[in-house]
């Protein structure tokens, strides 16, 4: 690998798990404050997407980028209200299930509001075009526009909840409901602020992602998978967990798409025959390229062997 190729490969898996880290936060944050693992998180990530991309079509990029993440935060406080507060008597379970049948549901309606295809939700003019240039690889103006998001949404996030005096009665309410509720906080609406503001944070994600990336439906499906291994290998309820997890798997998911080398390969430099009639071929011939979406699934049971708790967990799931 060229240097060239390694230092755009670092910036853009660096840029990556920023954005991953935007989207796990919310779940991380609801997780540790009230102890419930939103399946659903993922669609609101994708609803923040597809409401900033009405919202630009109607007032612009810049409108979206603050209103989509508070209607998405809005929602997600008439879900807890309504829906999870219903089913919190019953258990994390119940819960569960709950978040799960709300993914698919948001799914489906947003399939039946703005159909199946990939919407065109465009970058705006002042994030299109190139930051800087390396050698001769350009890094677009979008990528740092993620890492600069993202690195100000954590600053926001640490002071509102260790400098703010709602943040002290959200961290209050998780270890001594009673006494907070005892000083005349409403615990219940601080809980809905809490899962409101995580989803907030999700549809913070969205908009950026889906402007960067791609708005279609199946975004849900895609960030969940890659958000759950986020958190756990972070480990479970850790805010800094899930910023170490976030940048190790964008970074190795970045490295692993720009590495065309293979055990097959390897042996044969080494002095080794390989060939087509070699046992498991199929499989020493795979190049690190072509297996790099699984590897942070495999960071995932590496880390759940070596360490169940994550990385920095210090609560169980």
């Amino acid at each position: 690998m060229t240097p060239e190729l390694a230092l755009i490969s670092a910036l853009n898996g660096i840029s990556y798990g920023l954005l991953l880290f935007m989207l796990a936060s919310g779940l991380t944050l609801i997780f540790s404050m009230m102890g419930v693992l939103n399946f659903a998180h993922a669609s609101f990530y994708m609803l923040g997407a597809y409401f900033g991309y009405q919202i630009s079509k109607w007032i612009g990029f810049w409108p979206g980028l603050v209103l989509a993440p508070l209607a998405t935060g809005l929602l997600g406080a008439l879900v807890e209200r309504f829906g999870l507060r219903r089913v919190h008597k019953w258990g994390n379970v119940p819960e569960l299930l709950f978040t799960f049948g709300l993914s698919f549901i948001i799914v489906e309606l947003v399939q039946v509001i703005w159909g199946r295809p990939p919407v065109p939700n465009e970058l705006p003019p002042e994030l299109q075009g190139h930051l800087f240039t390396i050698y001769t690889t350009t890094f677009p103006i979008s990528r740092g526009f993620i890492m600069v998001a993202a690195l100000l949404m954590m600053l926001a996030l640490w002071i509102v909840l260790t400098r703010t005096r709602i943040g002290l009665v959200i961290q209050a309410a998780l270890t001594h409901p009673d006494q907070v509720e005892a000083l005349g906080h409403n615990v219940r609406k601080v809980f809905m602020l809490v899962f409101g503001g995580g989803c907030a944070l999700a549809g913070l994600a969205g908009v950026i992602g889906g402007v960067v990336f791609v708005t279609e439906p199946s975004m849900a499906a895609v960030a969940g998978a890659i958000i759950f291994v986020v958190i756990v290998v972070g480990g479970m309820g850790s805010l800094a967990g899930a910023f170490v997890a976030s940048l190790l798997i964008g970074v190795i998911q970045t490295f692993g798409l720009a590495l065309d080398y293979s055990i097959a390969g390897i042996l044969q430099d080494v002095g080794f025959k390989v060939s087509p009639d070699t046992f498991g071929y199929a499989v020493w011939k795979l190049t690190i390229a072509q297996v790099a979406p699984v590897l942070p699934f495999l960071l995932l049971v590496l880390i759940l062997i070596v360490r169940p708790r994550g990385l920095m967990g210090t609560r169980e799931g």
